[in-house]
């Protein structure tokens, strides 16, 4: 037994002698003294030497890309051989590690090969300690890693760790023969750069074996340059300067193409650089010659108009202060740079407006699209409010390839399912509606028939349907759908195409087929589950165009629901009100300008919306939707706003004509862009390797600001922004903000630095993809150094593996003796109330009379008494009269008493 703390018994002789020196508290009595000894002795935190039988083995695996093939080769004779040297009483662990950690048989382990394209060995050996104390508790642990050595992540402070736990790390190293390899080591590139300005880009170029490397070099998915780098002593360079006379965000890749190479996987890095202008406008439209872009550059905007709507990408948004999609519809639109608005708007303080239009709001599929929560208009339509009766066929490929299971557990069929069973919610009464499931042949689900009194019906038919293998014919779903539609006497017919973008089969006679729905008022759209990339996706893009629809690309399954929502509601519930309207002005744009508009009195069309509760408008049709024409509000630090009538092409002759059309679109704009920050306020960001820096320097004026509310840093992750978290701050100095960020490897961030109802723009800025392939001898040997710090070594035997750590294991008795102690007052407490006492000690009635020796009483003599007289007549004494006892002799029988008492 040790005691951890034994100064605490020092209380005893303190004890002791105020025992001796108050006899009055009792100290010296057994049970009082024996407890204040438990008391002292628990103070001391005693812990007793207790080593357990057997070991706990925790064996991490290293599952990522590039220790693949050595671990495949290996794994099978080690499991072996642990086996064949383990102990009765040992016990064997396994974790499997990449980017995540992942226990063997745990739930969800078949999402782990999505994860591998990280070593993460200090996050491995963080949570196996973990496992570690809760598990083993008490008994000896142990911890053996197989891998190739090369982690992605240092592993700082894991050896402190490791101490602590008293646990010790061995290593097994699992490598194919040296081969040939070249890889990009580093993209160097500025952070940010002028409009204009020139800048240096650097690649770096590594290899086992020198000689000459092909390397290309791409912009924006287009080739740059190409030339040879020379490896030299295991390294090569590549240096040129570049410019761009355009804001926003290039994105740089470097691609080497060895003829021998072992690995593949680190031919490729990628940077991003931002290129800074001034405010500028992003315009997205369908017209050829906008007026919106001249009516901007004429009132001083900088506009960058985009007609190549499928090239968008979110990092365009880099530098822009308002988004303009002018009838433009969503299916154009890169599903990413739809996402990535939301974090753009609300988190960066940028601004979005949407103008009406034939292919904008419902009818351009924007309804459950990522921004609808953004937009101050609800694009649903009333039931009361619709014209038309519609005859929608859906076709549902349930080929084999709809069985796997996605991200979040559901299998793609179910996924189309639920999106064929929204189409369903959002048909009216009146509405028919049948459904065929399709592989080598059509299937009918739902047979054509209205969908107000078999609602409930259909959708329960489309959740059962289910993948049988095979492809899908679309020749034959096509024409069962359209026999079905063409016998319904309504005014509007549509099919909906769902199909594999990489398994349609059977195009059959398609086109006189398609040509045949066109003439008779049918129309198709097409939602493809794949890339444009796909071997079938030319196939399903020209059944689209023919079809006079509208044609979905996503590779995400888990957007299946709430495309077909978006088809559905722009067929049958979207509504663009063809006829000329007069319009009513509202108080609402006094909350935009104090200066007063002369408003246009009549629109030429409008699209038909609802404004939502926390927005304003200013402008309102007379009709009987009275709905907003004009309308706006604060999502976030950002702003949004929405004009219902067209301001360009079609429907919009009255509205160009318009006196005020310039100063309208001018001070709508403005008020989207915000105020600007005022000066003494900046930030400046830089990547270096994985590590993103951020500065905020200011000067004193902002100080009371800042000191009242701190900035934010809100960092999203992907262009979607699928991920987003606050970041802290360190405070470096007066005026000096910083914060580092550790960025995940081919991923692209951006962030805003928010200060108050403002916020400073950074990003987006993206780590090269070839980490994991990196293979940088400095992390094996960190490796090595872990290792030996903890007590452990490099197992060439992995018979040794079982061997019991040097660690002595001690048990902690503190809980045991707070138990006794408990027990033991309540025992005291239990004497003290019925007045029973235990026998002294001699020791202590010898205290006692050492300390202060007892002095005999003075007695206090008796008053005496006068004797009687004698009367004449004697009186007889009482019969048997008490014996009378001597004052004198009662003290003195006393005293005997306190003396036989003190024995």
């Amino acid at each position: 037994m040790i005691l951890r703390h034994p100064e605490w018994l020092a209380l005893m002789p303190v004890i002791l002698l105020l025992g001796w020196w108050l006899p009055r508290l009792g100290l010296w009595q057994p049970l009082r003294l024996f407890l204040l000894g438990l008391i002292s002795l628990t103070l001391a935190q005693p812990q007793w030497r207790m080593l357990a039988d057997g070991v706990d083995l925790w064996v991490l695996l290293d599952s990522s890309s590039s220790a693949e093939k050595p671990m495949a080769k290996g794994l099978p004779e080690w499991e072996k051989l642990l086996e064949q040297s383990r102990g009765p009483s040992d016990r064997l662990h396994y974790l499997n590690y990449a980017e995540e950690v992942m226990r063997r048989g745990a739930e969800g382990a078949e999402l782990y090969d999505r994860q591998r394209q990280a070593t993460r060995t200090a996050l491995a050996l963080t949570q196996s300690l973990a496992h570690v104390q809760k598990e083993s508790q008490g008994r000896p642990a142990r911890l053996l890693l197989f891998s190739d050595g090369y982690s992605t992540e240092p592993l700082t402070g894991i050896a402190e760790k490791l101490k602590a736990q008293g646990i010790e790390l061995d290593y097994h190293l699992a490598r194919d023969p040296e081969p040939t390899d070249y890889r990009i080591s580093a993209l160097r590139l500025p952070a940010k750069a002028q409009l204009g300005e020139p800048y240096l880009i650097e690649i770096e170029v590594r290899g086992t074996r020198d000689g000459q490397v092909p390397i290309k070099i791409l912009r924006q998915g287009r080739e740059l340059k190409s030339t040879n780098v020379e490896v030299r002593l295991g390294t090569g360079l590549v240096r040129f300067t570049d410019r761009l006379g355009y804001a926003g965000v290039a994105h740089y890749e470097a691609a080497i193409q060895p003829t021998v190479d072992a690995h593949p996987g680190n031919n490729r890095h990628e940077a991003m650089i931002e290129i800074a202008g001034g405010p500028r406008v992003l315009l997205l439209t369908s017209y050829t010659d906008d007026p919106v872009a001249a009516t901007l550059s004429r009132q001083g905007f900088t506009v960058e108009l985009v007609t190549s709507l499928r090239e968008v990408r979110t990092g365009q948004l880099a530098g822009a202060k308002c988004v303009i999609l002018n009838n433009v519809p969503a299916f154009e639109l890169p599903a990413d740079f739809l996402a990535g608005l939301d974090f753009y708007v609300r988190e960066q303080g940028g601004s979005l407006l949407m103008a009406g239009g034939q292919k904008s709001f419902a009818a351009g599929g924007y309804f459950e699209s990522a921004i609808d929560p953004l937009l101050p208009v609800s694009m649903e339509l009333k039931q009361e409010h619709r014209k038309l009766m519609v005859a929608m066929g859906i076709v549902m490929d349930r080929s084999g390839s709809m069985s796997m299971t996605v991200k979040n557990g559901f299998t793609k069929m179910s996924l189309a399912d639920e999106g064929a069973a929204n189409a369903i919610r959002f048909l009216g009464p009146q509405d028919l509606l049948t459904v065929f499931a399709v592989d080598s042949e059509a299937h009918t689900m739902v047979p054509l028939q209205p969908v107000g009194p078999n609602r409930e019906k259909m959708e329960s038919a489309v959740r059962r349907i289910e993948s049988t293998g095979g492809g899908i014919f679309v020749y034959t779903g096509l024409k069962a759908a359209w026999d079905q539609l063409k016998k319904a006497a309504v005014g509007q017919r549509h099919i909906i195409l769902f199909s594999d973008a990489a398994d349609s089969e059977e195009p059959g006679d398609y086109k006189n087929l398609i040509d045949e729905i066109v003439a008779n008022g049918g129309t198709i759209s097409v939602i493809a589950l794949g890339t444009r990339a796909d071997t079938d996706a030319a196939f399903l893009e020209d059944i689209a165009t023919r079809g006079k629809g509208r044609l979905f690309f996503t590779d995400k399954a888990e957007e299946l629901p709430s495309i077909f929502s978006q088809e559905t509601v722009a067929v049958a519930r979207s509504a663009f009100i063809r006829d000329p309207v007069k319009t009513s002005a509202t108080p609402g744009w006094f909350e935009i300008t104090s200066q007063p508009l002369d408003w246009l009195g009549q629109a030429d069309g409008y699209n038909l919306s609802y404004l939502r509760d926390w927005a304003s408008q200013a402008l309102i049709t007379q009709d009987e939707y009275a709905a907003p024409l004009v309308s706006f509000g604060q999502r976030g630090i950002g702003r949004t706003a929405a004009v219902s009538f067209p301001l360009g092409g079609e429907f919009s002759t009255q509205i160009r004509a318009w006196p005020k059309y310039g100063d309208f679109l001018q001070t709508l704009t403005r008020w989207l862009m915000g105020e600007a920050l005022p000066p003494g306020i900046g930030l400046k960001h830089r990547l270096e390797g994985t590590m993103l820096t951020l500065d905020l320097l200011h000067d004193e004026t902002w100080a009371p600001r800042l000191m009242a509310q701190a900035p934010r840093i809100m960092l999203a992750h992907g262009a979607r922004a699928d991920s987003t978290h606050e970041v802290a701050w360190e405070r470096l100095s007066p005026g000096h903000y910083q914060a580092q960020v550790d960025l995940p490897e081919g991923e692209m961030v951006r962030g805003a630095v928010q200060v108050g109802s403002q916020a400073l723009a950074f990003g987006p800025a993206i780590v090269g993809s070839s980490t994991e392939w990196a293979f940088d001898e400095r992390r094996t040997e960190e490796l090595k150094q872990v290792s030996l710090a903890s007590g452990g070594r490099e197992l060439l035997e992995l018979g040794q593996a079982w061997r019991t750590p040097r660690t002595e294991r001690f048990v902690d008795l503190r809980n045991s003796l707070l138990v006794l102690i408990l027990l033991l007052m309540l025992v005291e407490a239990l004497i003290t109330r019925t007045g029973w006492h235990l026998p002294e000690w001699a020791f202590a009635g010898w205290a006692k009379t050492v300390r202060m020796p007892q002095r005999k009483p003075k007695v206090k003599p008796a008053p005496r008494v006068a004797k009687p007289v004698p009367t004449v007549a004697p009186v007889s004494p009482p019969p048997n009269p008490p014996p009378s006892i001597p004052e004198d002799k009662e003290g003195q029988r006393q005293s005997r008493f306190d003396r036989a008492k003190r024995r």
